[in-house]
């Protein structure tokens, strides 16, 4: 009995001596790879010194400069940026070759009378600024002393956003880089071509969306009109995320959802109409004459506008009878952008794709999407390398409920998934030194289908934060159980300076209480508040003038999206965001009264209540497209939802006329 006590309590002791161990850790996204704690703390100043290693200067002052910026936007602390050696209180950084057997990428941070941030490279030195600022947000009483040597446990670590299907602005490109930085992703591949299903389109491949976002001078035309991106834009993006230590691989599609080239020019269509019109033909010389001139536009010159080492061709999901033909193709254009220096990356699809002809595989990178297309262990076993983008696990799909995933299973993927894993049963050694990592996707198969850019972003940010903690610290469900690391995901920032979510604390009140905010439909107010984000409640009195409502009036507004008085001069409310109108047909505003409004959204509606009752909801409307191909109905769902503006009130072209009062905001638990 004695000893069964004596187990008792030593059982006690070690889960309690467990508990106080993994509390000493510092808590960050990703976590930490080691950590040895110090009796105390250090809080850092309000006003500082982010010292730089004069032998390090060339390398890591404008990572320093970053950083600086970033303690403002977070936290006000204003921090020079100077050369020299550290003092009490100050931040040091400096280039070390001392852990370097731990990649390029590793980083050693002490923190004691200063903080201390050595790496190999400039890129491990960012990291460390990265942990700095999450320790900086979860400590707020102060830092924890103690040192981490910490590293990631996958070269590539990255995410592949689909603006073929769906235009992302440059801004939002740019505040998903400094998102991923913030969370040690390293790798963003920008789809820049693609076209919706015919069938959501009446079958009609002369009506079916389709897009290529690049300015091209090679052939005038051919860029999207609903949106692109210039060529100096998408050159100083990459060269922007690079300072961010994110790898930007561009992406042309071909030859498959490749209808933004043959829409620009029907010759290149493969000439079995069966195909689809999406297919170019991979047996004209026109279609090669087409790419070629194409892909050097880009690639060619001695400022290449696609400024990385990587570049991605596609080579996915071509019809099946032409495997023979396919393979040539693959070939031609891996041997092509090598030509340039770039090292070429393709969609894994030759298990499919079958034929004689030989694709050296050890001449690129491939994304393996699907085991039945091509996995990772049959890239490894040709001598190829692979990054591992499973369908399955890894693609988001907004909007679809039919297949893949809405949302990502983070706590599946927390707890249980493997990176070196594409389906069950199969795996292979995550050692292998052609095993690069693991990206997740976001695509828009269903375009016009009312998702927005935040939309988007919203199932975005919590896959990037749990996928970045597989591929930095691997499993460490063992050490954090999954309530504890959701708990720790809602609480951390996107990244500094980026709040695309448009969290909020508590209730905000955006306009003073009581105060009448007069508007002429000629003038504008700014507010403390950009938007505020799923889910939400939004509450304003109005009072409409009985004359000089302009159509279509805005009331709020911000950078995504504008909300509307008297739309179609019906005095109905509305919202306009990514080229979508959404209308309450429920109601119409009346002159010259008091009229009490509230707004709810969340992720699938936006509620208009009118004097405390709802008066309608605006939610997922779901129709019927006929699938010719395949000879079925399919489903096509439609959102209406909106991150609520609330950045200006007014407009000073074309705004709401009457009087506003007591706007208010919160996030509301649903």
């Amino acid at each position: 009995m004695k000893k069964r006590l004596l187990s008792l309590l030593a059982c006690v002791f070690a889960v309690f001596a467990c508990a106080v161990a993994q509390d000493a850790v510092p808590q960050v996204i990703p976590a930490l790879q080691s950590w040895k704690s110090k009796k105390g703390k250090l809080v850092l100043p309000q006003q500082g010194k982010i010292v730089i290693d004069p032998a390090a200067s060339a390398e890591v002052k404008d990572a320093a400069s970053i950083f600086a910026s970033d303690l403002d936007e977070m936290f006000g602390f204003k921090y020079d940026v100077v050369e020299g050696k550290p003092s009490k209180n100050d931040i040091y950084i400096t280039i070390s070759d001392k852990d370097k057997e731990h990649g390029n990428e590793c980083y050693r941070m002490t923190i004691d009378k200063q903080v201390k941030i050595a790496a190999p490279t400039v890129t491990g030195a960012f990291w460390g600024t990265r942990t700095l600022l999450q320790m900086m947000h979860n400590q707020p009483e102060g830092l924890q002393k103690g040192e981490t040597l910490d590293y990631p446990e996958y070269r590539d670590r990255g995410f592949m956003l689909d603006v073929g299907r769906k235009f992302f602005t440059m801004d939002y490109l740019e505040k998903t880089v400094k998102l991923m930085a913030f969370y040690k992703m390293n790798l963003l591949q920008v789809h820049l071509n693609d076209n919706a299903f015919v069938e959501d389109f009446n079958n009609d491949w002369n009506l079916t969306y389709s897009a290529f976002r690049l300015e091209s001078e090679s052939f005038p035309g051919l860029t999207a009109l609903d949106g692109s991106y210039t060529k100096d834009e998408f050159r100083n993006f990459q060269k922007m995320a690079l300072r961010y230590g994110i790898m930007v691989v561009p992406e042309i599609d071909v030859p498959a959802h490749s209808l933004a080239f043959t829409q620009f020019n029907p010759r290149l269509a493969a000439d079995k109409k069966e195909y689809g019109m999406d297919h170019l033909d991979l047996y004209k010389e026109e279609v090669y004459e087409f790419l070629d001139t194409l892909f050097a536009e880009y690639v060619g010159g001695e400022d290449p506008v696609f400024v990385g080492p990587y570049v991605n061709i596609g080579t996915d999901e071509y019809d099946l009878h032409e495997g023979e033909q396919f393979r040539k193709f693959s070939n031609y254009y891996i041997d092509y952008i090598a030509k340039f220096g770039k090292r070429p990356r393709i969609w894994g699809s030759l298990n499919m794709m079958k034929g004689e002809t030989q694709v050296d595989l050890t001449k690129c990178d491939v994304n393996a999407w699907n085991y039945g297309w091509m996995g990772v262990d049959t890239v490894l076993k040709q001598g190829g390398t692979a990054i591992n983008l499973c369908d399955w696990y890894l693609y988001i799909v907004p909007g679809v409920h039919s297949y893949y995933q809405d949302f990502l299973d983070a706590k599946w993927l927390y707890e249980t998934w493997k990176p070196n894993k594409m389906n069950s049963g199969n795996e292979w050694d995550s050692d292998d030194p052609n095993f690069l990592g693991v990206m997740f996707a976001l695509w828009n198969d269903h375009a016009k289908n009312g998702i927005s850019q935040q939309d988007a972003y919203y199932r975005t940010f919590p896959a990037m934060q749990v996928v970045s903690e597989r591929l930095w610290r691997g499993n460490n469900s063992a050490n954090v159980p999954y309530s504890q690391f959701e708990a720790l995901c809602k609480t951390t920032p996107e990244a500094p300076g980026v709040n695309v979510l448009a969290r909020v604390n508590g209730t905000v009140e955006v306009t003073a209480p009581g105060e009448v905010i007069k508007l002429t439909g000629k003038d504008s107010i700014g507010t403390e508040v950009d938007a505020v984000g799923y889910p939400y409640s939004v509450e304003f009195e109005i009072y409409a003038d009985k004359e000089g409502q302009v159509r279509s009036g805005i009331l709020f507004q911000d950078d995504y999206s504008k909300f509307l008085t008297n739309w179609g001069g019906a005095g109905k409310f509305a919202f306009e965001r990514d080229g979508y109108i959404n209308v309450f047909h429920g109601y119409s505003l009346p002159a010259e009264t008091w009229v009490k409004v509230r707004i709810e959204g969340d992720h699938e509606s936006t509620s208009l209540y009118v004097n405390d009752k709802l008066v309608e909801c605006l939610g997922i409307v779901e129709n019927d497209v006929y699938n010719k191909r395949w000879d079925r109905i399919d489903p096509f769902w439609y959102y209406q939802t909106l991150v609520f503006p609330l950045q200006q009130v007014g407009d000073k072209n074309i705004g709401f006329k009457g009087q506003v009062r007591n706007v208010k905001c919160g996030q509301v638990e649903k």
